[in-house]
């Protein structure tokens, strides 16, 4: 097993985040660009943002198969071509001149892009001994954030520049170097053991993993706080568009750099998990995540910054603990544990604003604190019920050691 403090430990921790960090980069390049792009080939706003959430809704479908399918043909090699795959499709974009053929290689990245996300976390329950996994996952997650806000900044600095070909040709050389770095560092899988591929035998894997109380219900509450977390940071846009803020386009992007916050708080969820457990952990990010909504209720705009710099750090706080305990509590077929988590994850976020934009309509941004707060309710008593589960677990343990 991997310890923390060795060559090894740092060397795959580093691998993993850098190839999050590019992941999630791919993922959220378009963002700035949906204005360029009703622009350049005259479609409508919505249709622009199609060029993001085609990615997404291809993450979430391909997330079901590389877990199983990883459990035979093994973690890293998987990761290695579905990350130079990704980058050779965002190397692709700029060489088309439809929107419609953007789309396409859009979703071919999106079924690429699910090839780390859906492994890395079973590479790490796998490799890194039990006490050093919440470190590493916070450190993997930090990499998460960063990438997306990074992804986002480089991307439109590039289009101000250039044009938006060359958001698409800057994050993609920026992937090859990543790319290289990655598969020098990461060690190999040494603990991993093949199991033959057997489709009913992983379709059976999967139900046994929903079917686990313990596990669905983390699944649950990981799915249930994107949701709430993409839905609101939707709609603060809207709020801050308009009077009295008045804030520009590049203002609103801007407003990502809370994202900041979830780098440190990430990092912060996996040590602290160490000492107060994974579910105390998730539900102290539950109450930040809350806090920071109810501070944006407030008129100043200074006020709601920081509101939104409190629900950042509190939203990948959570995350990262229960994202841990997924992986700590899957006693088989881990990828296929994780692949589940990220599905319900992207689904969740992919549903939020449906879901939100019913308290905007009905009562404007206090609607969609409230809405929020609702769902917020429902996870806190949920991670509720994992801390009794982890207290009863750690009692187990000790009376086991006791009779010994």
């Amino acid at each position: 097993m991997i310890e923390q403090g060795t060559k090894e430990y740092w060397r795959a921790t580093v691998a993993l985040s850098l190839g999050s960090f590019l992941v999630f980069a791919m993922v959220y390049l378009t963002q700035p660009l949906l204005p360029l792009f009703t622009e350049q080939f005259g479609v409508s706003a919505s249709q622009a943002s199609y060029s993001l959430s085609i990615v997404t809704f291809f993450i979430s479908i391909a997330l079901l198969f590389y877990g199983p399918i990883s459990d035979s043909l093994g973690r890293k090699v998987i990761m290695v071509w579905t990350m130079l795959g990704a980058i050779v499709v965002t190397l692709a974009v700029p060489l088309v001149s439809s929107f419609e053929s953007i789309l396409v290689l859009r979703a071919l990245q999106g079924v690429f892009l699910a090839g780390l996300p859906s492994l890395a976390m079973a590479y790490m329950g796998e490799e890194f001994s039990p006490k050093e996994l919440s470190l590493a996952m916070g450190l993997y997650i930090s990499a998460n954030s960063l990438g997306g806000l990074s992804g986002r900044l480089l991307s439109g600095a590039a289009a101000d520049a250039w044009g938006w070909k060359a958001s698409f040709w800057v994050i993609g050389l920026l992937g090859l170097s990543f790319f290289f770095l990655f598969v020098r560092m990461l060690p190999e899988s040494r603990q991993f053991r093949k199991i033959p591929f057997n489709g009913k035998q992983a379709l059976s894997g999967l139900v046994r993993h929903l079917r686990n109380p313990v596990l669905s219900v983390a699944f649950l509450v990981g799915g249930l706080h994107f949701f709430v977390f993409l839905g609101s940071f939707n709609f603060i846009t809207f709020l801050l568009s308009g009077p009295p803020y008045g804030l520009s386009p590049t203002l609103l992007g801007m407003l990502f750099i809370t994202y900041l916050a979830g780098t440190v708080s990430s990092t912060l969820s996996g040590r602290l998990a160490q000492r107060w457990g994974k579910a105390t952990c998730l539900m102290a990010g539950i109450g930040l995540f809350a806090l920071g909504l109810i501070f944006t209720l407030h008129h100043s705009l200074i006020v709601i910054l920081i509101g939104l710099l409190i629900q950042c750090f509190g939203f990948f706080f959570a995350h990262s603990a229960s994202a841990s305990w997924v992986n700590s509590h899957a006693a088989f077929a881990r990828a296929s544990a994780s692949s589940l988590y990220l599905v319900s994850y992207y689904l969740g976020g992919s549903l939020g604003s449906s879901f939100l934009g019913v308290f905007w309509e009905a009562w404007h941004w206090p609607g969609v604190v409230g809405g929020s707060l609702l769902v917020l309710g429902v996870t806190f008593s949920c991670s509720w019920w994992l801390h009794r589960v982890e207290r009863v677990q750690d009692e187990s343990k000790v009376d086991l050691l006791s009779s010994r």
